[in-house]
């Protein structure tokens, strides 16, 4: 068995080993959910090597590196203010969406004018103008960790890939027979999974732009997927007030996870596959066991619909934003709400912990972000400066830099 190489893949709850076996590229993860500052390294590698043989000696030096890394990020106290850095006037109609690369040099932002746009975060230029589609370009991503590519999904039915470095279109991928509302990349590189207004979810081969399976199931919508961390799985949500748990090497379904009593507004996977968190229109968030498909608690609070929920990357944290204009953080072990996020002036469309946990940001109808302490609730501050509301915003992994992108055609960099 060759072993390929470690990756880093997200902060700070563990590492991911990639690596050959019949010439298939294999991921598993390593679960580092108990770190701390104080934890002894050596030890810690000891212990790791005990139950992973693939740990080599010869791997050992680069897991303890790995290791060190997360516990000097630990180690480092947020007290970051965001200033504005660049105002851009980014498309000539409003932006649906922006997304980071995995080191954050650069960032994407889709828009109603058809096209996708790459940028550099550091000058604040654009770097390419992805053309080509025949509709809103709606959803958008990077291949991370690589961000060598590109997917976007539009409303003309087609997802496109394309080359991060130079701008060229890789594939169409064509089928959907409705917008493509959601997309995704698994964390291996080598799928595109898309969902559509037409109830079904697609993977396609990003290697040879060929799809791969057809999900089928749903009978509405598809409005969110996600895959698990080791990329086995992929969690679709409809609006047919269902959620589904697909395994993606037969495209067969798995679990299908009823209980919400209005439209599935978002789904995610925590950080060692183990749940899945939903949002929907009924005003609660459900947390579900990945493997059984039970549901293990319904997060109540909000009085308008739940419009985006995520876990922290440790999986001990939940965030919910909501149109009731709050969010919530509740604690994935007890269930129970910890805080309670109050001071926009209208519903919060997106939410989003910092790559360390300690962060929140909002976006907001209200025209603003904020970004708030995740323990105490308190806000920190307010991003200001958009004429129109904010559909999307994002952390770049260092968790230093945020853009917001805006109805009002711009997107900000606040740093």
């Amino acid at each position: 068995m060759k072993l390929k190489r470690f990756l880093l893949r997200y902060y700070p709850p563990g590492i991911i080993l990639e690596y050959e076996k019949g010439g298939n590229l294999r991921t598993k993860s390593i679960d580092l959910l108990d770190l701390s500052p104080e934890t002894n390294p050596d030890q810690l590698v000891a212990e790791i090597r005990q139950s992973e043989p693939l740990i080599t000696e010869s791997r050992a030096d680069q897991v303890k590196h790995l290791i060190l890394r997360l516990q000097e990020k630990q180690g480092q106290q947020d007290h970051h203010r965001f200033c504005l850095f660049k105002a851009l006037q980014a498309h000539i109609l409003p932006l649906t969406n922006v997304a980071f690369n995995k080191s954050g040099s650069r960032f994407i932002t889709g828009s109603y004018d058809r096209t996708c746009r790459i940028w550099d975060t550091a000058s604040g230029t654009e770097l390419h103008t992805l053309e080509g589609h025949r509709n809103v370009v709606y959803a958008i991503a990077f291949n991370n960790p690589y961000g060598d590519k590109i997917a976007t999904g539009s409303f003309d039915k087609t997802c496109k890939l394309w080359s991060a470095e130079t701008g060229k279109c890789f594939h169409t991928f064509r089928g959907h027979m409705a917008e493509i509302v959601c997309l995704a990349f698994n964390p291996q590189s080598t799928l595109v999974a898309t969902g559509s207004m037409d109830t079904t979810a697609k993977l396609w081969d990003v290697e040879t732009g060929e799809e791969v399976a057809t999900l089928t199931g749903h009978t509405a919508e598809v409005i969110s997927l996600s895959f698990n961390t080791v990329g086995n799985q992929l969690v679709t949500g409809s609006f047919d007030h269902t959620v589904s748990i697909w395994d993606v090497a037969s495209g067969s379904r798995v679990h299908t996870l009823m209980g919400h009593r209005g439209e599935i507004t978002n789904v995610q996977f925590n950080w060692d596959c183990s749940l899945i968190i939903t949002g929907s229109m009924d005003k609660t968030c459900k947390l579900w066991e990945a493997v059984g498909g039970k549901c293990v608690a319904t997060l109540v609070g909000h009085t308008e619909e739940v419009l985006d929920v995520c876990f922290d990357l440790t999986g001990q944290l939940i965030a919910t934003a909501s149109a009731d204009g709050t969010a919530r953080v509740y604690s994935a072990a007890t269930h129970q709400c910890l805080v309670k996020l109050e001071g926009h002036k209208g519903e919060i469309s997106k939410i989003c912990f910092t790559p360390q946990g300690s962060r929140v940001l909002t976006a907001s109808s209200d025209k603003a972000a904020r970004v708030w302490d995740a323990q105490s609730g308190v806000c920190l501050q307010v991003l200001e400066g958009h004429s129109d509301e904010i559909f999307s915003a994002a952390f770049n992994y260092e968790g230093d830099t945020i853009i917001t992108g805006s109805k009002d055609n711009t997107c900000r960099i606040w740093r």
